[in-house]
């Protein structure tokens, strides 16, 4: 916690020896006598024990712009962005939420956030499930789902659609290796690294279509022949001489993980996660930026993976050996600080981008909490991205965790204190 410190020194020579070999960075800030001098001013550094990492790339073709494995290549070799298996707790979320857009499901649709429990079979007892703040909040909607990041709401909603189907997006996004189709893998209890997740998150801004992320454009021999380019896309007359005919067109053969409007409605629901939600400290960037926290149980990894419309960039930062980063630690605290300050250098200077909005979608003025269309005096009212065949929803069925929708008020009235 680089917000704690210890004792003030007042004498340097209690606390350091000569000979002593200790880390020291120039001083910032407050100039004492000794900068009016004219002579150096130095701070004491201390090196972390916790690490991280940073992946940059280009979503549109899996180009790697940067990648950062870890504090000090001198002290460990080891590169967190590409080795490091890590559970991504709420920063799997989006891959449940993509499956019951796909399956049925807008971003008005409510899902009932209460209690849940489940009995994982003999020998194994309850598994009670439940929201980082501790508290229920009833029927919300889908968006307030993944903005509040909710627990209970991914969980009930990858009940109803079927782990089996939650994994298989999972796999279309390139981090379903090794996971098992068990209700806790839809809060991020499986592994993945920085590198799959960045490009999984790539694949939202894009469109849904799939990449292979990539640190080679192209290779060439002595004679300057290329013997290797990681774009490919055929383009029969790209060496044809000009006789007025239309310019060639490159085709885009990448086959689709996920719809393009199923996409931008993801990209829309994470932008309100900077805009509303866990991520809001980002907001100050001024930017069209979208992206998810992830935390995991005992705060032991910390996430945040997000976009602008041309770059995707995931950070991690945990300890080697996975132990807790402190009390209350989050991707909220940790990681979005730092996605927070390499955009606002990358953005800067740069004009603000709207996210691109694709065929099929139309956009409505609903009541952001409720979900509903909007009425006149509503506060709180949001554009919500919904598929030109999609009514706006009444607010009146929710799913109630017992694989069934309910009305809205035999589900308040009943909660969920059943097991499920």
């Amino acid at each position: 916690n680089t917000d704690t410190f210890g004792p003030s020194i007042t004498d340097a020579r209690k606390r350091l020896q000569p000979g002593d070999v200790v880390a020291v960075a120039a001083a910032k800030g407050k100039q004492d006598g000794a900068a009016k001098a004219g002579l150096p001013v130095w701070s004491l550094q201390q090196l972390p024990e916790i690490d991280g990492a940073l992946v940059a790339m280009d979503p549109h073709t899996g180009r790697v712009l940067a990648m950062q494995g870890g504090y000090d290549f001198k002290r460990s070799q080891f590169n967190r962005a590409t080795q490091a298996q890590r559970q991504p707790g709420s920063a799997f979320k989006p891959v449940v939420y993509a499956a019951a857009l796909e399956n049925g499901f807008t971003p008005s649709s409510l899902i009932l956030d209460a209690p849940f429990v489940i009995d994982q079979g003999a020998g194994l007892g309850l598994w009670k499930p439940g929201n980082y703040s501790g508290k229920f909040y009833g029927p919300s909607t889908l968006r307030l789902g993944i903005e509040k990041s909710r627990n209970l709401m991914t969980v009930r909603l990858a009940q109803y659609i079927g782990m089996p189907q939650v994994l298989d997006y999972a796999n279309r996004f390139g981090i379903g290796r090794g996971m098992r189709p068990i209700l806790s893998m839809s809060l991020g209890a499986g592994e993945v690294t920085l590198l799959e997740l960045t490009t999984a998150y790539a694949m939202l801004v894009n469109g849904g279509r799939k990449i292979t992320p990539t640190l080679i454009d192209r290779v060439q021999d002595r004679r300057g022949r290329t013997i290797y380019r990681h774009d490919n896309r055929p383009c029969v007359e790209c060496r044809a001489a000009w006789a007025g005919q239309l310019q060639p067109e490159l085709p885009d053969l990448r086959q689709q993980a996920i719809e393009q409007t199923t996409a931008y409605q993801l990209v829309s629901m994470l932008e309100g996660v900077i805009q509303r939600g866990t991520g809001r400290s980002i907001a100050v960037v001024g930017k069209p930026l979208a992206g998810k926290t992830g935390t995991t149980n005992d705060s032991r990894d910390t996430w945040f993976i997000g976009f602008s419309p041309d770059l995707v960039v995931g950070v991690f930062v945990g300890f080697d050996n996975p132990r807790t980063l402190g009390n209350k630690e989050t991707g909220s605290s940790v990681a979005a600080p730092i996605f927070r300050d390499f955009f606002a250098q990358a953005l800067k200077g740069k004009p603000p981008i709207p996210f691109r909005i694709p065929d099929g979608i139309r956009l409505v003025r609903v009541n952001s909490r409720t979900g509903l269309a909007a009425r006149p005096g509503d506060e709180d009212v949001i554009l919500e991205a919904f598929r030109t065949d999609d009514a706006v929803p009444t607010g009146k069925i929710v799913l109630d965790g017992q694989d069934q929708f309910q009305d809205l008020g035999s589900a308040v009235a009943v909660g969920s204190g059943g097991l499920y």
